[in-house]
């Protein structure tokens, strides 16, 4: 067991454990006061439910060796993973402990089911939802992963994905996208102004986002050593040229610079880098970052005009900058840097077309399994809260509790004029 390792890996873990509250935040911001604690939870009963899950069979389905399919039972219920080092078959986990190995694996797990949440706040049943996670980390998530991290075909046909783009980003906004649809839109979405009740929670989450962020891809290194930096570096890179071409985006389209543009940049570039964090040089992580700024910010505007209605923008942000920066791997991957591969840019460009297929496999995949998984939940519990419990707020007919107390126990009206709409949210936002 190696100690550095050992410790970098359990600080690791931890930041990648804050992704899932910071998103909480994140999401929690952007919906209205009455449903601020009810999109809260849905991020973090996942640390839950997704959690134990996730120890009890979602471990050994995803990352025993199993076959190139799926993962085995020989892992269920932790049994033979415990305080010796390795015991996993994806890269070098010799000198940790098996057991925080698993921990950190199982981070992913309940951040990638979280972030679903975003696509169906506000009108979705909590306790149906509760039931998708749960089934959908087993069923969609663990083979998923297996196939890129646990030595399935997808990593056998040579798709690379460093810290989660394909496996977390692209998987999540699939399922995200075919939960929208069929969960429906909010009774009042384009009829009424539908605004964030709280942007300094936004930029709170996407601060504490990027902060853990650096154990979601560094971490994904699995050792205290120089493919870590590199991690850290690009992780650090990306992001801010994602937020300077938003910037100008902004500019150019609205003449404003909106605060939620900002926080919704942070993250979009966060997606981007994590295929490619270990694989990249930290110029190019500039690029990779500053390109994925232009598909998404044109996603986020053209969803904003038509009736699907992705809440939170799960799949312009996570969909279309996952699907980016996977394919951006396959350009910018250096192997004098990672010891693996080359990209187009490397003369390789057949790589793109590889990490193309991963793609599309992950998102054909989650989107049809989720679909099946939805509407089988949904024969046997409705997935829609009530129209009188939406129209109240799932806060109260939810979970009994208001985010905020006032005097006589009512809720704040947020009135805004159109102008000053316009002014303060990015086009993901202005939703009426």
């Amino acid at each position: 067991m190696n100690a550095a390792d050992t410790a970098w890996m359990l600080v690791a873990t931890a930041l990648v454990l804050l992704m899932t509250p910071a998103l909480a935040f994140f999401y929690g911001g952007l919906v209205r006061s009455k449903n601020a604690l009810n999109t809260m939870m849905m991020s973090f009963i996942s640390l839950g439910f997704v959690g134990v899950l996730w120890a009890v069979v979602g471990y050994s389905l995803a990352l025993s060796a199993g076959t190139n399919a799926l993962g085995d039972l020989s892992l269920a219920f932790l049994n033979g993973v415990g305080l010796e080092t390795g015991g996993t078959i994806l890269g070098d986990v010799s000198k940790i402990p098996h057991v925080l190995y698993m921990a950190f694996q199982g981070t992913f797990c309940i951040i990638t089911a979280a972030l679903i949440s975003g696509a169906i706040v506000e009108r979705m049943r909590f306790s149906a939802y509760l039931i998708f996670i749960s089934l959908w980390s087993i069923v969609v998530y663990a083979p998923i992963a297996h196939w890129v991290w646990g030595g399935g075909f997808l990593a056998d046909m040579g798709a690379w994905d460093f810290a989660g783009g394909t496996v977390v980003h692209v998987n999540a906004a699939a399922a995200a996208f075919v939960a929208a649809i069929v969960v429906g839109k909010r009774s009042d979405y384009g009829s009424t102004s539908i605004l964030p009740h709280n942007v300094p929670f936004v930029l709170l989450g996407a601060g504490l986002l990027w902060f853990g962020w650096f154990g979601f891809n560094a971490g994904s290194a699995v050792a205290a050593n120089g493919i870590a930096a590199l991690a850290f570096a690009t992780t650090m890179l990306a992001p801010a040229a994602t937020l300077v071409v938003w910037t100008f985006c902004d500019l150019l389209r609205s003449k404003k610079v909106t605060a939620v543009g900002a926080a919704t940049a942070i993250v979009v570039g966060l997606v981007a880098v994590t295929p490619a964090a270990g694989f990249i040089s930290p110029m190019n992580a500039i690029l990779l970052g500053g390109i994925a700024a232009i598909p998404s910010y044109l996603a986020l505007t053209i969803r904003a005009k038509t009736s699907l209605d992705d809440s939170l923008d799960v799949v312009a942000a996570h969909g279309v900058g996952g699907t980016v920066g996977a394919l951006l791997t396959g350009v910018f991957a250096s192997k004098a840097l990672n010891g693996v591969f080359d990209g187009a840019l490397y003369g390789n460009p057949g790589q793109v077309v590889t990490q193309g297929i991963a793609v599309l496999t992950a998102m054909f995949y989650s989107g049809a399994v989720s679909f099946i998984l939805l509407k089988v939940i949904g024969l046997v519990i409705p997935l829609r809260a009530t129209a009188s419990d939406e129209g109240e707020g799932l806060d109260v007919t939810a979970h009994g509790e208001e985010a905020y107390t006032h005097v006589g126990g009512s809720a704040p009206v947020m009135r805004e004029s159109s102008a000053s709409k316009k002014s303060s949210l990015s086009p993901a936002r202005a939703d009426a």
